[in-house]
């Protein structure tokens, strides 16, 4: 038998837990710059000591191990700190979609049991309705506000108070590998999002495998643009890019004027775009009028790249090498990649399986299916999340028979490369954002002139897919489609309110009464021309 306290040591000493990875890089090389944003730039020592700042100063004010802190807000250094810090403390970070309108956000302060809030100034209005919505105002021990200028108002506490604390003591909180350190919510292919529990070891594991099949070196100067709510932002790029010691640039939003200038100006080498924001930036004027020959590597992912896209980039950028990163949240976010070399000879595919997964593809009984069949992608790997929050019955079904179901349907090819087809369950890709089609049909619903919806995606040549909804009125109700998306546009994100809405006598299903979406995103496909 182990000696119990000889075993508690060797455990603080063994520990890798995600706070860590930034005091080692701390020590490896303190005078390196590791963030920058606006006019702020902190070394990686700079960095290291303010997250001891803030993880002391969110101590004395009541945060502990297992406390869920809400992060609603732009991107930001003071969002990056804050990340580190609660994860030095063992308490739990909740980011929150910035998109949101205050009923979704209270949904998440209430289902992740949130005791603490810190919002960016100019969305303080959502933070404190929601609050009241979710009926967590009494239970919230810590507000605080970002990016404020020092200020708040009553009741809440700016975070330059925080990072100034007096005591910049190393926090030693030992931390093991299987805590749960982040709560990242995902609409997924449900009416409400649903908790992915997020731990250490999924999360570095998953770093592991962007640092190696990313190619991604401690002299990459990366510019991180895209929100880091969104776990590719976050835990794809900025966060290995962190642990393996490179340059961070963030911006506050993906403009494409602005993310020119600033790879012309900072020398970027790295940048990552969802497919919306690289069509953006090859549309843009000022595309041809910077030097972006400091862009030495490319990545896209959180939806498909057109072929034509792909063939576009490589001729207009050609000393970039580009890779696909395919995943999910669940996967935190890393799945498969499609190396540079096999962009233009294996077109459309998401790649083979990273450095620290298995992929394989099955049939409805989770059979393993043959090259060419068409099947569910299926993911193993120390990537994946340890559950959903509070959700025993959706955790068990997505990793039933010891793989995690992706509910994504592809091919794999004879050489292992996977093709996504489909989705087996509803969900709609727009702008790199997930998009439950349910969801978006229960608000529909709620219209009194609503006999029957059906929400589904239809190419776009920006967004990728646009949500598009074919409505059935009630007999003798009359309805305008645009009077049905500004319904919408009331109760969900911008995102999720449906681009186009077309009036239909009924809506084709099959002889079980099933809606056939398949059938309608065929019949509809020509309102993204209109």
């Amino acid at each position: 038998m182990f000696d119990e306290q000889l075993t508690a040591t060797t455990t603080r000493a063994r520990r890798h837990a995600l706070a860590d990875l930034l005091r080692r890089s701390a020590a490896r090389a303190p005078g390196r710059t590791a963030l920058r944003f606006r006019d702020r730039s902190h070394t990686y020592a700079e960095l290291d000591t303010v997250v001891d700042r803030t993880a002391n100063a969110l101590t004395a004010r009541g945060v502990a191990r297992g406390d869920r802190v809400a992060l609603l807000s732009h991107n930001e250094d003071g969002y990056v700190v804050l990340t580190f810090a609660l994860a030095r403390l063992g308490a739990i970070a909740v980011p929150v979609n910035f998109m949101l309108q205050a009923g979704e956000v209270a949904y998440i302060l209430e289902h992740s049991g949130a005791t603490g809030v810190v919002a960016e100034a100019a969305l303080l209005p959502v933070a404190q309705e929601a609050l009241a919505l979710s009926g967590r105002d009494g239970d919230v021990v810590l507000r605080g506000v970002l990016g404020g200028g020092g200020g708040a108002p009553e009741g809440w506490e700016p975070y330059e108070a925080w990072a100034a604390h007096g005591d910049a003591t190393p926090v030693d909180v030992p931390v093991a590998d299987d805590e749960v350190l982040q709560l990242m919510y995902t609409s997924g292919t449900e009416s409400r999002p649903k908790g992915v529990m997020m731990t250490s070891r999924s999360l570095v594991t998953q770093y592991v495998s962007c640092i190696v099949d990313g190619r991604y070196s401690p002299d990459d100067v990366a510019l991180h643009a895209l929100p880091l709510f969104h776990v590719a932002a976050q835990h794809v790029f900025l966060m290995p890019a962190l642990y393996l010691g490179g340059t961070n640039v963030v911006l506050d939003a993906p403009d494409p004027a602005r993310v020119l200038e600033t790879i012309e100006r900072e020398r970027i080498t790295s940048l990552f775009c969802p497919p919306t924001v690289w069509i953006g930036l090859l549309r843009h004027p000022d595309f041809d009028r910077r030097d972006l020959s400091s862009l030495a590597k490319g990545y896209y992912g959180a939806s498909i790249m057109p072929v034509a896209t792909v063939e576009e980039l490589s001729r207009r950028l050609p000393g970039m090498a580009l890779f696909n990163f395919y995943g999910q949240t669940e996967m935190s976010a890393l799945a498969l990649v499609l190396s540079p070399e096999d962009q233009l000879r294996k077109p459309g595919s998401a790649g083979t399986a990273c450095l620290n997964g298995e992929t394989r593809l099955v049939d409805d009984l989770g059979q393993p299916v043959g090259p060419g069949v068409e099947g569910e992608i299926v993911h193993r790997s120390p990537h994946a999340t340890a559950g959903y929050w509070n959700d025993p019955e959706k955790t068990a079904e997505a990793f039933r028979d010891g793989w995690f179901h992706s509910g994504d349907l592809g091919v794999m090819d004879a050489d292992g490369y996977v093709t996504v087809v489909d989705r087996k369950k509803d969900v709609i890709k727009t702008g790199g954002e997930n998009v439950a089609s349910r969801e978006v049909e229960e608000v529909l619903y709620q219209h009194p002139a609503v006999a029957e919806v059906a929400v589904f995606g239809i190419p776009h040549p920006r967004w990728i897919e646009a949500v598009t909804a074919v409505v059935v009125p009630r007999d003798g109700q009359p309805v305008d489609p645009g009077e049905l998306v500004a319904f919408c546009r009331e109760r969900l994100a911008g995102f999720k309110t449906p681009r186009h809405v077309a009036l239909a006598d009924a809506l084709p299903k099959n002889a079980s009464g099933k809606i056939l979406k398949r059938e309608l995103r065929t019949t509809y496909a020509g309102l993204a021309d209109g």
